[in-house]
């Protein structure tokens, strides 16, 4: 089998291809900036991970490089690999070349597709279909986020940032919402509107569009698509609807399904929030196109756990509950703070946010002051730069001073804020944090800290 060796191996998206490759056989090689439980994990199934970027790992018995666009063009192993003449793709060229032959199931959404993509990967894997998928979080009852199937599906979680969605071969698409988001990549709403357009025109008119019609700006991209458009949601003028839902004993939310107003189904998710009924309706709408009982496929996505890192609940130290979200956009912060008040009732919430890139802050400025309303307590860390730099224009103060929220600080450092919490949780309090960066080490530092 071919050898293809991958730039930043450890990362989410290029650990999961390495995954999928090594269990379909290929040799794997790869290299990342330091070492984790992912890249020990692809070396005990087979992959040469080499720690540290050097143009020494790349040599002419490489038939492949796998680079994602986080990749700089003066990586020490990318120019090795041009020097050396050998064949260089990016991530969703190569994801393409992966799908073909399957019947491809991308699901997209400014929020929502990771644990859409998880819970459809864990329904069809529960109910025999052997689906190849690539997720882009870890799905603790599945241990992992990609496995290599036997089936004819190929499930795949459709990442817009950089246009990646773009390279794929979906014959199903499911698109949970459009919102203004990466303003690095799209600048304006109308460049994020167009990427969302050419992935819903990717599906070809015998395939399907699974839409949710609750969100405005999924009508918009599907306007004038191939593919016939099947829309969900809360609301009764969807074609698929959950009806009636209600907060169950499990934290999630137990509700009818109909479709054209008929009764197809009964759900009762573990999971909580009425944004996850919503991704587990899609779900459903899936395991139908694919020929599978509705009651069945219904009742395994009950068993559904979620996603490492989505309302992952880290742990609970004398009445104070751990939890910690990847939201990081406003609707999501909502979402997941609404989600919290429904599970944990009248029990005080801390939120900890942690900014997410310059950028998204300064342009979504106000929308980020204005998302925590279910929270009794909130405190604002220092942003979390990912890719960029900081050019002096926004800092996690100028959210704290939009905000007029009744307990709302700024508490700079990570160490600083779980300082501060350990001494002011009182029982029985959830802290939440919130962000795609680090921040979740200081719910893990207030575990210790209460433990000790």
């Amino acid at each position: 089998m071919p050898n293809v060796h991958l730039i930043g191996i450890g990362g989410t998206g290029l650990s999961a291809i390495a995954t999928v490759l090594l269990q379909q056989g290929y040799r794997v090689t790869g290299s990342d900036g330091h070492a984790s439980a992912t890249t020990a994990r692809l070396e005990a199934m087979g992959a040469t991970v080499y720690i540290g970027q050097r143009a020494e790992n790349v040599n002419q018995d490489i038939d492949t490089v796998v680079v994602s666009s986080a990749i700089s063009p003066t990586n020490p192993e990318l120019q090795a690999a041009q020097q050396l003449g050998l064949t260089i793709c990016k991530r969703d060229v190569w994801l393409g070349q992966m799908m073909a032959g399957y019947d491809g199931i991308a699901i997209a959404g400014t929020h929502g597709k990771t644990t859409t993509t998880a819970m459809t990967a864990w329904l069809l894997e529960q109910l025999e279909r052997a689906p190849t998928y690539i997720v882009g979080g870890y799905i603790p009852q599945l241990k992992s986020n990609a496995a290599a199937g036997s089936g004819r599906t190929f499930v795949i979680e459709a990442d817009e940032y950089d246009h990646m969605f773009l390279g794929l071969r979906p014959t199903v698409a499911v698109i949970t919402n459009v919102e203004w988001d990466h303003p690095d990549i799209f600048p304006t709403p109308d460049v994020l509107y167009k990427a969302f357009t050419d992935f819903a025109q990717l599906v070809p008119a015998d395939g399907l569009i699974i839409g949710c019609g609750d969100a405005p700006g999924v009508k918009v991209v599907t306007q004038s698509v191939p593919a016939p458009v099947v829309t969900y949601g809360l609301q009764s003028d969807n074609d698929w609807q959950a009806v009636d839902p209600q907060p169950n004993r499990r934290g999630g939310f137990d509700f009818t399904v109909q479709r054209a107003g008929e009764t197809v189904a009964t759900v009762s998710l573990a999971v909580p929030g009425l944004h996850n009924v919503c991704n587990g309706l899609a779900t459903l709408i899936i395991a139908d196109q694919q020929g599978l009982d509705l009651q069945a496929a219904a009742n395994v996505l009950g068993d559904f756990q979620g996603t490492s890192r989505r309302f992952e609940r880290k742990g609970e130290v004398d009445g104070i509950t751990v939890i910690d979200d990847y939201a990081h956009h406003p609707t999501e912060i909502k979402a997941t703070l609404s989600a919290a008040r429904s599970r944990f009732g009248e029990r005080p919430i801390w939120a900890v946010l942690q900014p997410h890139t310059f950028s998204r802050t300064l342009t979504l400025l106000d929308d980020f002051a204005a998302a925590f309303d279910d929270a009794d307590h909130v405190i604002v860390v220092d942003i979390f730069p990912s890719r960029e730099t900081d050019e002096g224009l926004v800092s996690s103060r100028d959210i704290v001073s939009r905000m007029t929220h009744p307990d709302v600080r700024y508490i700079g450092s990570l160490a600083e804020a779980a300082d501060v919490l350990a001494t002011q949780l009182t029982a029985p309090a959830v802290l939440l944090t919130l962000g795609a960066g680090d921040g979740y080490q200081v719910g893990e530092w207030v575990l210790e800290k209460l433990a000790g």
